[in-house]
C-alpha cells in the first residue's frame, strides 16, 4: 500500500503540493499500487508501469485538467486514473459498475477524450488546439502516443497535417518497441537506430516541419520535469521521443513483456503468474490458430494477416513455423484489408485475422477493395460478441450488422469449435466471393484439436431439435446455451431449434419450412438487434407476407458496460435464465 506521506495525493493539485525531490519515491510507491490492485484480476499492467515517471511529470508540469491530456492507448493510463480522484475506486477497474480500463470523458474531468482504440489522439488533440484557436483560449494539448500507435494510418495522417498547423500540441512519443507483441515495421526500425545514434540531418519528425526532442530516458523523473517544464513554455506542434519499458519496476514483466501485457492474477511481490485453473476445454483462439496453421502447411496459398494481434489470434505458432505465411502488419487494419485484397488478386487466399472491433476501422476497405471487386479473402472475425471486462470500445456487437448490407459478401457464425474447423477447411477448398467467419473469445466446448475435417454447404443451416409449435432460430455459440435451456423446460417439444450458421446467406429453403410450419418465431443472437440476423429474418418475412409473430432477441440500442461475461448477459437478457423464463413465458402463451 502507499506510504503515510503519499496517502493522501488523489489529484494533481495534491501532486504539485510534493517537492521534486520527493517524486521518484512516490512513483515506487504509485507502481507497487497498480502492481498489488492487478495481481487480484484481469488488467493491462505492462503499459501502465511503464509510463509511471512520464504519468507523475506530466501533471506535476502542466496545469491538467485546464491542459489537455490525451493517452493513446488508453490502457497506459492507469496512473493517470489514481492521480485523477480515481485512487479510491481503482480497485474496482473493469469491474462492472466500478471504472473504466480506459480513458473515459463521462467518467472524470482529466479524461477529455475517450480512447479504447490505437491512433486516435493526435488527430483529437489537434481538434481541440485548433478550437482553443478559434475560441481564444490558452491551454496545451498533449497526446501521449504509446504502445507501437504511433505506426497506424491515422497517426500518420494526424503528423501530416500537424506539421502544417501551429496548433499547440505537444505528442510524446512513449517509445517502448511493443504494441501487445513487439513492435514490427521501419519505423520501428527507426527508432531503434535513433535511440542509438542521433541523426545529424533531419529526422522523420522534423521532415515533417515538426520541432522534435529526443530520445529521452522516459524513467529518469527529474529529467522529464525538466524537459517538459521547457516544453510547456513552447508554442506550436512539436514531438518529444521518450524511451521506457515495458513492464517496468516488476522483473517478470520486464522479461516476459507479451505475457504481462495483461497477466491476470499473479503474486504481486514476485510477479510470478498464479497456477491456471485446469480447464479441460480450450479456446476458440488455440482452435482457430492450430487448424490454420494444420491448412496452411499443407496449402501454401493460405496467407494469414494480422494487425498487430498474433498472440491474440492465436498465430504465434504459425508466425514461427510459417513465416512467409504468416504477417503481422501492425497497428493498421486499413492497410490488412487492402493488402489482403492486393494478393486476393493475385491468386493466393489470404486469412485476415482482425478482432470484430477492430474491423470497424476497415469499413471502406472490406466494400472498396474487396467486396465491390468480389476477391477471395477469408474474415476470421475474432471477439465477436460480448468480451468482457474492456467494455464498449471492444465488444464484437455490431459486425453483423455494418456487414450484412455489403454486396458479395458472405457471413457465418459457427456454433462450435468443430463447425469453426470445418468452416476453415471448407474455404480454403477455393471461394470466389469474400467470407467472413465470426466467433467468439473463451473456451470451446472442445478439449483437443482434431483434423477429421468435414466439408459444409455454404449458406444452409440446420434442424438441431424438432418441435410442433415455437420456432427457436439462433446465431454461433448461443445455440449451446439454448440447447441447455430446452434439455429443462416443461413441455419443450413445441419448440423446435434451429442453427442459421449463415447470416448471408440465409438458407431460405429452412426458413420457408419454419414460417410454413410454426405459429411463433423467436430469433437469439449475440449482436446488435437493429440491422442484425434479426433484422433480416424480419426482411425475408414480409418479402414473402409471412404474418407469424417474430420476436428478436439480442443486444438493444446501447453500447454494453464493462464487467463480467456472465453479468453483462444476464443485463442484455442472454443468459441462461433470461431465455428460459422468455421460451416459458411465450409456451405459457401458446398453450394458454
Amino acid at each position: 500500500m502507499a506510504l503515510d506521506r503519499f496517502k493522501k495525493i488523489h489529484n494533481p493539485s495534491d501532486l504539485r503540493k510534493l517537492l521534486p525531490k520527493d517524486l521518484k519515491a512516490f512513483a515506487e510507491e504509485l507502481r507497487k499500487e497498480i502492481i498489488l490492485i492487478l495481481s487480484k484480476g484481469e488488467g493491462h499492467l505492462g503499459s501502465s508501469l511503464g509510463t509511471i515517471e512520464l504519468t507523475l511529470a506530466l501533471h506535476y508540469v502542466f496545469n491538467t485538467p485546464k491542459d489537455l491530456l490525451i493517452w493513446d492507448v488508453g490502457h497506459q493510463a492507469y496512473g493517470h486514473k489514481i492521480l485523477t480522484e480515481r485512487r479510491k475506486v481503482f480497485k474496482n477497474l473493469r469491474q462492472r459498475h466500478g471504472i473504466s480500463g480506459f480513458p473515459k470523458r463521462e467518467e472524470s474531468k482529466y479524461d477529455p477524450f475517450g480512447t479504447g482504440h490505437a491512433g486516435t489522439a493526435i488527430s483529437a488533440a489537434l481538434g481541440m488546439a485548433i478550437s482553443a484557436e478559434l475560441q481564444k483560449q490558452n491551454r496545451h494539448h498533449i497526446a501521449v502516443v504509446g504502445d507501437a500507435s504511433i505506426a497506424n494510418g491515422m497517426s500518420f495522417e494526424a503528423l501530416n497535417h500537424l506539421g502544417t498547423t501551429k496548433a499547440n500540441v505537444l505528442v510524446v512519443l512513449n517509445d517502448n518497441s511493443m504494441g501487445i507483441d513487439p513492435s514490427v515495421g521501419a519505423l520501428k526500425d527507426y527508432f531503434t537506430k535513433i535511440k542509438k545514434v542521433i541523426p545529424t540531418t533531419p529526422n522523420f519528425f522534423q521532415s515533417l516541419n515538426l520541432p522534435y526532442q529526443g530520445p529521452i530516458d522516459g524513467h529518469d523523473i527529474d529529467l522529464l520535469i525538466s524537459v517538459l517544464k521547457n516544453q510547456k513554455h513552447q508554442l506550436g506542434p512539436r514531438v518529444l521521443h521518450i524511451v521506457t519499458t515495458k513492464g517496468k519496476g516488476l522483473f517478470e514483466a520486464e522479461k516476459e513483456q507479451v505475457i504481462y501485457h495483461s497477466p491476470g492474477k499473479f503474486d504481486p511481490i514476485t510477479g510470478k503468474l498464479n497456477p491456471l485453473e485446469k480447464h479441460k476445454k480450450i479456446k476458440f483462439q488455440q482452435i482457430f490458430g492450430q487448424t490454420l496453421l494444420h491448412l496452411a502447411q499443407k496449402n501454401k496459398k493460405i496467407v494469414a494477416i494480422t494487425p498487430a494481434m498474433p498472440t491474440g489470434s492465436g498465430l504465434v505458432n504459425m508466425m514461427k513455423i510459417l513465416p512467409n505465411q504468416c504477417i503481422d502488419v501492425g497497428i493498421a487494419e486499413q492497410h490488412a484489408v487492402t493488402l489482403a485484397a492486393g494478393m486476393a488478386s493475385q491468386g493466393i487466399l489470404p486469412f485476415c485475422v482482425i478482432y470484430s472491433t477492430f474491423l470497424q476501422r476497415a469499413y471502406d476497405q472490406i466494400i472498396h477493395d474487396v467486396a465491390l471487386q468480389k476477391l477471395p479473402i477469408v474474415f476470421c472475425i475474432d471477439r465477436s460478441g460480448i468480451v468482457g471486462h474492456d467494455g464498449p470500445t471492444h465488444h464484437g456487437l455490431f459486425d453483423i450488422a455494418f456487414l450484412r448490407c455489403i454486396p458479395n459478401l458472405q457471413i457465418v457464425s459457427p456454433r462450435d469449435g468443430v463447425e469453426l474447423q470445418n468452416i476453415l477447411y471448407t474455404a480454403q477448398l477455393g471461394i470466389d466471393f469474400p467470407l467472413v467467419i465470426r466467433y467468439p473469445r473463451g473456451y470451446s466446448g472442445q478439449e483437443i484439436v482434431l483434423h477429421d475435417f468435414k466439408k459444409i454447404p455454404f449458406g444452409k443451416g440446420k434442424e438441431l431439435k424438432r418441435g410442433n409449435e415455437i420456432a427457436i432460430l439462433s446465431l454461433g455459440t448461443i445455440a449451446k446455451t439454448i440447447a441447455s435451456v430446452l434439455s429443462e423446460i416443461e413441455c419443450s417439444e413445441a419448440f423446435a431449434h434451429f442453427d442459421l450458421c449463415f447470416v448471408k446467406p440465409l438458407d431460405e429453403v429452412l426458413l420457408e419450412y419454419v414460417f410454413k410450419n410454426f405459429k411463433i418465431v423467436i430469433v437469439f443472437e449475440e449482436g446488435i438487434k437493429k440491422g442484425g440476423v434479426g433484422s433480416a429474418i424480419l426482411e425475408f418475412a414480409a418479402e414473402r407476407e409471412y404474418h407469424i409473430p417474430i420476436i428478436l432477441e439480442g443486444v438493444d440500442d446501447q453500447f454494453v458496460p464493462h464487467g463480467k461475461i456472465a453479468d453483462l448477459m444476464s443485463e442484455v437478457g442472454l443468459d441462461k435464465k433470461s431465455i428460459k423464463n422468455k421460451l416459458q413465458l411465450l409456451l405459457n402463451k401458446i398453450m394458454g
